[in-house]
């Protein structure tokens, strides 16, 4: 299907009249059939009870001093920015102090503002610049706020609505990548130039410090604060999965950090670490796709390629990630999607490891924050899928301090975990879990991404029990190649014309679990959102005798235009380029919108978008739906006018936009 053969284009205009008259007369037909009912309002009910609770866990985030917090429940359903000290936050009712107050912000100055992030400035923590969205989207508005009296600063920095990046140099100066008019943006519609931009002086002053390619996704720079190993670097990303740093001199010139274009760099005082998406032959020696390697900064940009391998995978293990402490390295690794920590020391004599305790046998434990430039301190946030969260305080060389726990949002009593190995076409074992009870006749939720090579751990889900497990609903997650549990030869597995093997593992996973005895193909239903909502689409065009249903949530499904709407480029290295006639050769082979017949029998599928999405584009939904009606078809659609990529901008619409999914789940699989 050629541009000029689409008959659907009209509805790529976001906010046009014409496309809005016809998603309001789609949401009202859904909302009609779907909410209203007893079933549907207690869901919605019970969901914003979860998140709303005021007995979850107020995640923070170290500052300096202070514990950071951003906080939003049925009194404050935009949410308030606060902080408080780790004396307080140990007990049961921390006093916090009130930073902003996103509600009374968007009442005082009419706008619709949904929080994004603040970067506060180190060493002293005393001014932050804070981004503010409307409605939910990726632009972001940027404004200058002043911690000491919580007040935006009165001619402080301050950037209108774009895709901006920005962060701090020094008190008087910033680095900021924006839209400076015609040529600075990529064809991603991320910046391409990025400048020093002095306090005082007019935007279109600033000072050019680096520049990107026009293909590329996106330039950036920033300073590393760490005491006594200051220095800036700037880089790009030509796609999604390269880069190219630099170091900034004080001259102005480059030095280039000079590895695998693939790999990714990091940087913490006086050491350099490499992490591999492929082999790499540097000193005499070849390093393997995953591994971790480290040298001194220095030593490596003077020619030296002494490089100490930190971690090196196995077929059962992958790096998750890694996290800084003051004298030491964290490393959260994953065996079999079961995650597992480690602490590495430099000393004198090389890296001695340790285990760190804390993790699950069966679960996540993710380091959400340490305070790399003071102290060994760290954050491990621990859960599963039947149990609550968890959040512990440790310091390295010590024992672990229980500083939160969860309520349990659902009895987990009579569930179970257990995980599985399917067999795809090509023989590969594709691990998945399985949550259910003892009711064999209930329905199967089955989920899955597949993509960018995120990986999907086990975790609690409040909503999820309520809204789907109480209800007798067993729920199962594929971890399929494109993701990365199995590190960056298993995304790499199914990248562009290689990408059908992630539709043929979820496929292979919904024939096992019926093998198994699990579920039956009616009472099966399958769920994505984004790169996972393209996944739900290939499974209702290419697989529809699998599934009872299908959810694709916040999608990408027209793969002819994808590169042409919003960020869509910057995902070309995932997919290939429509543009090129090899790449389309295999695209069109699996692109939903262009495998939608009349004559197929489809399982009932359920489109869900947001017209605030500026990262997705919701004409991909929207045409999806339009073309299935044409053909004869009768698809759900709901498309929220506010909401984001997240397609959802407060607890309330998340509540209700969770619920009618359920309900379109349990109506349909039961």
């Amino acid at each position: 299907m050629t541009d000029d053969a689409d008959p659907y284009l009209w509805l790529e205009d976001v906010t046009g009249e014409r496309a809005l008259d016809w998603v309001r007369a789609r949401n009202a037909e859904t909302t009609a059939v779907l909410t209203g009912g007893e079933r549907f309002e207690t869901t919605k009910s019970r969901l914003l009870e979860v998140l709303d609770a005021d007995d979850r866990i107020p995640y923070p985030r170290r500052r300096g001093a202070y514990l950071y917090n951003f906080w939003q429940d049925s009194a404050h359903p935009r949410g308030l920015w606060r902080r408080t000290t780790l004396e307080q936050y140990r007990t049961a009712s921390p006093e916090w102090t009130v930073l902003l107050d996103v509600d009374a912000l968007a009442e005082a100055e009419g706008e619709n503002w949904v929080w994004k992030s603040a970067s506060v400035l180190k060493p002293g923590y005393d001014l932050a610049l804070v981004e503010l969205s409307r409605g939910g989207a990726d632009a972001t508005v940027v404004r200058e706020f002043d911690l000491r009296t919580a007040e935006f600063v009165a001619g402080g920095f301050s950037l209108p609505e774009a895709k901006s990046r920005v962060s701090w140099i020094d008190e008087d100066t910033v680095y900021v990548g924006t839209d400076f008019g015609e040529g600075s943006l990529t064809t991603s519609g991320y910046a391409r130039v990025v400048k020093r931009w002095r306090r005082g002086t007019p935007l279109e002053d600033a000072v050019t410090v680096y520049e990107g390619k026009p293909e590329d996704v996106t330039a950036y720079a920033y300073r590393d604060h760490t005491p006594g190993f200051e220095r800036d670097l700037v880089g790009r990303f030509p796609d999604f999965f390269t880069s190219e740093e630099f170091l900034l001199n004080a001259d102005g010139s480059l030095t280039k950090i000079d590895v695998p274009e693939d790999a990714n760099v990091d940087v913490h005082r006086e050491w350099l670490l490499v992490t591999l998406r492929s082999d790499w032959a540097t000193g005499g020696t070849t390093y393997r796709t995953g591994s971790l390697l480290a040298a001194n900064f220095d030593s490596f940009l003077a020619g030296e390629r002494d490089l100490t391998p930190l971690f090196v995978p196995d077929e059962h293990t992958s790096l998750s990630g890694v996290a800084w402490t003051r004298n030491h390295l964290i490393l959260i690794k994953l065996a079999d999607v079961k995650t597992r920590l480690e602490v590495l020391t430099p000393g004198a004599d090389g890296w001695s490891r340790a285990e760190l305790p804390g993790a699950p046998e069966v679960g996540s434990a993710d380091v959400i924050d340490t305070d790399p430039d003071h102290s060994d301190e760290y954050l491990l946030n621990v859960s599963g899928y039947l149990q609550p969260a968890t959040l512990l305080r440790g310091e390295i060389g010590g024992g672990l301090e229980e500083l939160r726990q969860a309520p349990a949002f659902f009895d987990a009593a009579g569930l179970t975990v257990e995980q599985h190995f399917a067999t795809s076409d090509d023989g590969t074992k594709v691990p998945y879990f399985v949550v259910r009870g003892e009711n064999a006749n209930g329905p199967t939720l089955l989920y899955g991404y597949g993509g960018f090579e995120v990986s999907l751990t086990p975790g609690y889900s409040g909503g999820l029990g309520r809204g789907w497990l109480e209800h007798g609903g067993t729920y199962v997650v594929a971890n399929i190649r494109g993701g990365g549990e199995y590190g960056p030869a298993w995304h790499r597995a199914a990248l562009r014309e290689n990408r059908p093997r992630a539709y043929e593992d979820f496929a292979a996973v919904a024939k096992d679990l019926v093998a198994r005895g699990i579920t039956t193909p009616e009472r099966l239903g399958m769920q994505g959102g984004s790169n996972g909502g393209l996944l739900a689409g290939v499974m209702l065009t290419r697989y529809p005798e699998l599934f009872g249903a299908v959810v694709s949530q916040v999608p990408l499904l027209d793969l002819s235009r994808y590169h042409l709407l919003l960020a869509g480029a910057s995902w070309m290295a995932e997919w290939g380029d429509p543009d090129n006639p090899d790449d389309w050769s295999y695209l069109k082979t699996f692109s939903p919108y262009h495998n939608v017949h009349s004559g197929t029998k489809y399982p009932p599928v359920f489109f869900v978008t947001s017209t605030r999405d500026d990262r997705v584009h919701p004409g991909h939904a929207r045409k999806m739906a339009a073309r299935m009606v044409e053909l004869g078809h009768s698809p759900y659609y709901y498309e929220n006018i506010e909401g984001g990529h997240g397609a959802a901008a407060d607890n309330a619409q998340r509540a209700y936009m969770s619920a009618i999914v359920y309900e379109f789940l349990l109506r349909t699989l039961s």
